[in-house]
C-alpha cells in the first residue's frame, strides 16, 4: 500500500533493545516496492515522493544505518532522463531531512524492460547527480542475482574478478555498503529478477564460496533475499552461506535474512 502505518515507540524500543542484545549491525531496510522516483506519471511520482520521505523519516525514527532502494523505471523516455527524474525526485523528497548515520543505498538491477541501474555507469551517474541535489549520503547495493543476470558473470572465477574490478573503478567499493545474497533461477544475462536459494541456481555453491571469501568482499554484510517454498528454507540457506564463508585465515563479514 502506498499509506504506511505509523511508527509505534514501544516497537522500536524493543527493537533497539534486541539489536543491542543480539549485536544486530548494521539494520538495512528496504523501501516499499510501490516507489518510483523515476516515473513518468505525474500521480505514481507524487505519491513516490511522499512515500520515500516516509520511509526515510521511518528508517531515521529505527535507527537504521541503510535506506535500500531501486532506481525505478524510466518508461516513455530516455535512461537520462529517467536518471535526471530520480534524482530531482530523491532530492525533492530529502528537502529538509536530517538524519546523521543513515545512509540511503541504490541497488543494481537485472535490466528489464526500462528498469534503470543494471549498469555501475548509471548507478554511479544517479548518485552523482543525487549528490548535486541533496546532502543526504548514498553508496550502494549489489544483488548478486541482478548482477548474473545483468550479464556479469559472477559465477565464474574470472567473472567475478572482472565485476569487482568494475565495481571498485566504477562505484568504488568503499561505497558499497551491503550485498543481497541470492541465487538466480534465470541464466547470465537475461535480466530476469528471479531469485533462487544458495545453490540452487545458475551462480551456484561454488560460485557463492568465492564471493564470500573475496577479499574485497568478505568483510561487508550480506543479506538473504531468497524463496522460500519449504518450512525453514531461510535456515537452510544462512546455514549454508556460513558455510561457504567460513575460513581459518579470515573473518567473514555477517549474514543475516531479511524475512
Amino acid at each position: 500500500m502506498w499509506r504506511a502505518r505509523a511508527v509505534d515507540l514501544q516497537q522500536v524500543r524493543l527493537l533497539k533493545a534486541a539489536r543491542e542484545r543480539f549485536s544486530l549491525h548494521p539494520l538495512a531496510i528496504h523501501v516499499n516496492y510501490l516507489i518510483n522516483l523515476a516515473s513518468n506519471d505525474p500521480l505514481i511520482r507524487s505519491k513516490s515522493i511522499a512515500a520515500f520521505r516516509g520511509e526515510l523519516e521511518r528508517a531515521a525514527a529505527i535507527g537504521a544505518e541503510f535506506l535500500v532502494l531501486h532506481p525505478g523505471s524510466s518508461r516513455g523516455r530516455s535512461m537520462e532522463a529517467g536518471i535526471a527524474s530520480f534524482s530531482a525526485a530523491l532530492g525533492e523528497a530529502a528537502r529538509g531531512f536530517r538524519a546523521p548515520g543513515l545512509t540511503v543505498l541504490l541497488e543494481n538491477t537485472a535490466g528489464a524492460g526500462f528498469h534503470l541501474g543494471s549498469r555501475f555507469e548509471e548507478l554511479r551517474e544517479i548518485r552523482e547527480q543525487a549528490g548535486d541535489l541533496t546532502d543526504l549520503p548514498v553508496g550502494y547495493c549489489l544483488d548478486t542475482c541482478h548482477l548474473l543476470a545483468a550479464g556479469f558473470d559472477i559465477a565464474t572465477a574470472a567473472g567475478l574478478r572482472r565485476a569487482v574490478e568494475g565495481a571498485d573503478e566504477c562505484l568504488g567499493l568503499a561505497h558499497v555498503h551491503l550485498l543481497h545474497a541470492n541465487d538466480s533461477e534465470a541464466p547470465l544475462g537475461s535480466h530476469r529478477d528471479r531469485h533462487a536459494g544458495i545453490g540452487q541456481g545458475h551462480i551456484g555453491l561454488e560460485g557463492f564460496r568465492r564471493i564470500l571469501r573475496h577479499p574485497k568482499l568478505h568483510s561487508k554484510p550480506f543479506i538473504l533475499e531468497t524463496p522460500v517454498k519449504e518450512p525453514h528454507d531461510d535456515r537452510r540457506n544462512l546455514d549454508t552461506l556460513k558455510a561457504l564463508a567460513a575460513r581459518k585465515d579470515t573473518k567473514a563479514g555477517g549474514v543475516i535474512s531479511n524475512r
